[in-house]
């Protein structure tokens, strides 16, 4: 009989690295150094002080290994690809961003299951102030094969968000004031570009039926 290795919950987090959408708080970028085709990103936040090297963070929806630690900062090193396929190629000092760690096992799923690997960005076209709420909508190259599903999860940002008016390239979504102030939401405008990262369950299912 063959022994099964047990490991602890950290090692577990760190080979799921799964995320929920739910937002921590909010980063500020401090510094932005390029080398060679990388950018290292310097963020201060509230949860900084509490990370360790190697650990898994998603900023705006990606995720990205700390890989030095300062006070009340932390440094993420994002690669080209990464920059290409993101909205983190637009980040400069002074920039805020959208910060959460990898979900414990133990935890509450409170948003939706998200991996923290973005598949495409989208460009808000649309940005209306409610009695109460927000309306954006959103515009993203549908041929991709990526789609969206009424009242179906969308991660924007590293938000897990509820989609709404789901069309063949654009939907939108609705935000309560409470989302609004506690992420960057509130400075994204019509043109704005922002991260993607569809369902997971959804993709599956798309991938499937285009087979």
């Amino acid at each position: 009989m063959k022994h099964r290795q047990l490991v602890s919950g950290g090692e577990i987090e760190q080979i799921f690295k799964m995320f929920t959408g739910i937002i921590e708080t909010l980063g500020t970028v401090k510094a932005v150094v390029r080398e060679l085709e990388n950018v290292h990103f310097t963020i201060a936040s509230e949860i900084s002080q509490d990370l360790k090297i190697d650990q898994s963070v998603a900023h705006n929806g990606v995720c990205l290994t700390v890989v030095a630690l300062q006070e009340n900062t932390h440094t993420v090193t994002a690669i080209q690809e990464t920059l290409d396929k993101t909205n983190l190629g637009d980040l400069e000092v002074g920039s805020t961003v959208n910060l959460e760690r990898c979900m414990q096992m133990n935890g509450r799923l409170d948003g939706h299951i998200v991996q923290g690997h973005v598949d495409q960005t989208a460009v808000c076209v649309k940005k209306d102030a409610l009695e109460g709420s927000w309306e954006y909508r959103f515009k993203y190259d549908a041929s991709n094969g990526n789609v969206t599903v009424e009242k179906g999860s969308i991660c924007i940002n590293g938000i897990s968000l509820t989609v709404v008016n789901s069309e063949k390239d654009e939907f939108s979504v609705f935000i309560i004031p409470y989302t609004h102030e506690h992420t960057n939401l509130n400075s994204v405008d019509v043109g704005s570009t922002v991260n993607l990262e569809f369902d997971i369950i959804g993709k599956y299912v798309a991938r499937l039926l285009n087979k």
